[in-house]
């Protein structure tokens, strides 16, 4: 899914996407720079929230697997996909699907 191009249908939606990398700061602001992220991109250098969630190193690869969260107003996950793999990530419709 590509993010930035998704953005705007999930604010119409009533949501706010997210992004988490475990990744530095600078490493992190450079990436944005660079896709032209609008949305909030977080630096999780030392993985914390990546293992909070359960999806640091699954792939013994020290990253975070692609991982898609929906998180209500209450701060309860509502729905949640963690990838098989690198590229195992769900559409836009089907993040869509799952918004409280």
């Amino acid at each position: 899914m590509k993010l930035q191009q998704s953005y705007q249908a999930f604010q119409q939606a009533g949501a706010e996407v997210v992004a988490l990398a475990v990744a530095p700061l600078a490493q992190v602001d450079g990436v944005r720079k660079v896709t032209g992220a609008t949305y909030p991109v977080l630096a999780d250098p030392v993985h914390r929230a990546a293992e909070s969630y359960g999806v640091y190193n699954l792939f013994n690869d020290n990253l975070a697997a692609p991982s898609v969260f929906v998180i209500d107003t209450d701060g309860r996950i509502v729905w949640s996909h963690v990838g098989k793999n690198g590229s195992d990530r769900p559409g836009e419709q089907a993040i869509l699907e799952q918004l409280p």
